[in-house]
């Protein structure tokens, strides 16, 4: 293990980093080694009031993992230690030979896991500096689904609600979420507010999850039923004369065409694997004031952004928008919410339309480039970028940032033959698989380590300090970024250098007069209040409840009924009202069938973010072993009890089988699992051994990938039959 020197400071105020809900940390570092003194939640902070979870506080602390301290190049097929100069004159030279004919020659992918600054100067760098139509920042594998979905209905993204409307709630539905596990301190908000009397947690999700151990009731729909399931309510609601009419009929429009179009509630209950009573019991809820939370389940899928947009529908037609109620998407990574409005992937700083002529010539004078240099497009999703390496208009560079798509993609087999094939710059904090592939090696610093801002999933931006310095040998984001941009564009970074205020500057004046205006927000007043809430147009003004006009926005009436007629309502639409959504579900890209009669699905665990790299370690050259070998799998859970020679052996230790799909197979401990349903297997989304197995087909409109179903099959260890593998192609082959 290597290990960075650090050096101390005094107890520093900063963001956690480790998903979205932005909770203050306060931290120190030691004087030496590898780690911080103190790492706690921050009381002041106005966002978690001091209380914080174990895995931000032990990952900040003592990430488990194998720490990049000074740049590498590859000479002779292996990874040496070079100079900063050598590694990034190396970088700059394989760019620009993929980059030489075509500026889509290099492909970029970002993260969540960068600061507002970063990520917005490394879209400044893909679209204003080498004009790259391939670019993620890594939104796209998340929340692009839920993005699409806010557009289609709102006319701009981000969730309506915010933290202050938990409380409020009397009803809380979470669907294809697990904030127990994934978003503790968020969840511990929903549970105290469905504790109080009169009020309730329903779970909609296929697997008996923790947070559905506390709920009021579970709804167990088939997998990839969600869409059926949330048209059956919807149904059921017009059957029932559930409908709030006087808000349809004020504030909304489509809804005669929706209803058209809907199936029976009977019909679409039976699609969806639940009993029609389930679907009455979701219809009565949303008589009350409700927030509908839902995650990766809904939005990993190729039927996400029909199943985000249906779940807003029924928010709509239940008068389900105001006040404590309403449509709330949770985001994973802990900035990907700031990717969204600062790095130019599906939109412009501000969310600009990416094709309009005008906001298209507003930021290239903004940034001073010409407006010829951009893309004409924002490009295809991660997924389908690199799909796309070596073909003709495809990518032969792929620089990462903070990212590991070596394992995070799925059909992860694909994904490292196309890194093999093409010229690899790899920037992150920890040596990862990704990094195996690389040609260039770019060592970043980590939280603690870094200054900046990130943006949590309600929209309040907050500070990221640094409670050491930088390592030697280690340079910040920006500051790398900077630096290929000076040997890439020269002078693109001429006012801001990378200094993380001025570049948080320039990107928060290019939001004024946007719906997601940044313009009031500094570091100043960052640092007076903790954190601020866009829209902020002024530095008074911070956002509230999305698109509900009212004097004082701010302070929400909380004697109001929510959704009434005497709410104004102003929506970034073309009509000006809010949109119901007619968009169908796409067929399931991998049904199970006799050679793969299992379905499996995914989701987080306890410690389980970012492909582990924080917390499934792996030393040295055993890196790939360590942090694939069965026992490190954490658990398969199904219970088919037809397969009894899949359980624990005399010993009690699971049995290691393989699970194969038609993409890969892996070796796999299994241990039935009553809260699995029959036929079902779940696996860690951030395992790095996952996404062996899993599907690279995409959601139609918003590219997220499928990673909830696919189909599997599993046989015992010592059975030696390999699975078909594709060839280049993509079709299967038994040779």
């Amino acid at each position: 293990m290597f290990y960075r020197e650090r050096h101390v400071t005094d107890l520093v105020p900063t963001t956690c980093m480790r998903c979205a809900v932005g909770c203050g940390h306060v931290q120190r570092a030691v004087e030496r080694g590898m780690g911080l003194d103190v790492v706690r939640g921050d009381a002041t902070h106005p966002v978690n009031e001091g209380l914080a979870c174990g895995r931000g506080v032990g990952e900040t602390a003592d990430p488990d993992g194998q720490w990049l301290t000074r740049p590498l190049v590859r000479r002779g097929g292996e990874l040496v230690p070079t100079t900063w100069d050598v590694a990034l004159d190396a970088a700059v030279s394989g760019i620009r030979a993929a980059t030489a004919d075509d500026p889509d020659g290099l492909a970029v992918l970002g993260s969540g896991q960068q600061t507002n600054e970063a990520a917005y100067a490394l879209g400044k760098l893909a679209r204003g500096g080498v004009g790259t139509r391939h670019y993620d920042a890594n939104t796209t594998l998340c929340m692009s689904s839920a993005v699409a979905a806010y557009v289609d209905a709102f006319g701009s993204d981000a969730p309506p609600p915010t933290y202050d409307d938990i409380p409020a709630a009397d009803r809380h539905v979470v669907w294809g979420a697990n904030p127990a596990v994934a978003h503790p301190v968020m969840f511990r908000w929903i549970a105290d507010a469905a504790d109080e009397d009169g009020r309730e947690l329903v779970v909609v999700d296929p697997v008996e999850t923790k947070t559905a151990g506390r709920a009021d009731r579970h709804v167990q729909p088939d997998p990839g039923g969600d869409h059926a399931l949330a048209r059956a309510v919807l149904a059921r609601l017009v059957e029932a004369n559930g409908v709030d009419r006087a808000f349809v009929e004020a504030h909304t429009r489509g809804f005669d065409d929706l209803v058209a179009a809907l199936p029976d509630a009977a019909s679409a209950a039976a699609e969806a694997g639940v009993p029609l009573a389930a679907v009455d019991a979701l219809a009565a809820t949303l008589a009350h004031d409700t927030l509908i939370y839902w995650g990766m389940g809904i939005n990993q899928s190729v039927r996400g952004t029909a199943t985000a947009g249906a779940l807003i529908d029924l928010c709509l037609a239940s008068g389900n928008l105001g006040r404590g109620s309403g449509p709330f998407s949770l985001t994973g990574q802990a900035n990907s919410m700031g990717t969204r409005i600062c790095s130019s992937k599906g939109s412009w700083p501000g969310r600009r339309p990416f094709a309009d002529p005008d906001e298209r010539r507003t930021v290239a004078e903004h940034w001073d480039v010409p407006v010829s240099r951009f893309p004409d497009d924002t490009g295809p999703g991660p997924v389908e970028m690199l799909d796309a390496v070596g073909r003709e208009g495809g990518p032969d560079a792929v620089w990462t940032v903070a990212t590991n798509p070596a394992v995070g993609f799925p059909d992860a087999t694909a994904v490292r033959a196309a890194l093999e094939d093409a010229f690899v710059v790899a920037q992150d904090a920890f040596r990862t698989e990704t990094v195996e592939h690389a040609d260039v090696v770019l060592p970043a610093s980590t939280w603690g380590e870094s200054e900046g801002t990130t943006t949590n999933m309600e929209r309040r931006i907050s500070r990221v300090r640094a409670a050491t310095e930088t390592p030697a040998g280690v340079r910040s984001d920006c500051e790398i970024i900077v630096a290929l941009a000076e040997r890439l564009a020269p002078g693109l970074f001429a006012d801001t250098g990378a200094d993380p205020e001025a570049l948080f500057e320039e990107f928060a004046a290019l939001t004024a007069g946007t719906t997601t205006d940044c313009s009031g927000i500094g570091y100043p007043r960052l640092d007076a209040e903790g954190a601020v809430r866009w829209p902020a147009p002024d530095t008074d003004a911070e956002g509230g409840y999305r698109y509900l006009v009212e004097d004082d926005a701010a302070v929400p009436d909380t004697d109001a009924d929510p959704g009434t007629d005497a709410d104004t309502w102003s929506f970034p639409t073309p009509s000006g009202r809010a949109a119901f959504s007619t968009r169908s579900a796409a067929d399931l890209p991998d049904p199970p069938d006799e050679e793969y009669p299992l379905t499996l699905t995914t989701g987080r665990e306890a410690d389980g973010y970012n492909s582990g790299v924080r917390s499934r370690g792996g030393d040295g050259d055993d890196l790939v072993t360590a942090r694939t070998a069965p026992e490190t799998l954490a658990e398969v859970g199904i219970a088919d009890e037809a397969e009894e020679d899949r359980d624990e052996d005399a010993s009690g230790t699971p049995r290691t089988a393989v699970l194969a799909s038609e993409r890969g197979r892996v070796e796999v401990a299994v241990e039935p699992d009553p809260a699995v349903p029959a036929g079902l297997v779940w696996l860690p989304i951030h395992h790095p051994a996952t996404n062996e197995v899993t599907t690279p087909a995409v959601d139609p409109v918003s590219a997220e990938p499928n990673f909830k179903q696919c189909a599997v099959r599993l046989s015992p260890a010592s059975d030696a039959a390999e699975s078909p593998t594709r060839t280049p192609e993509g079709t299967p082959s038994d040779d």
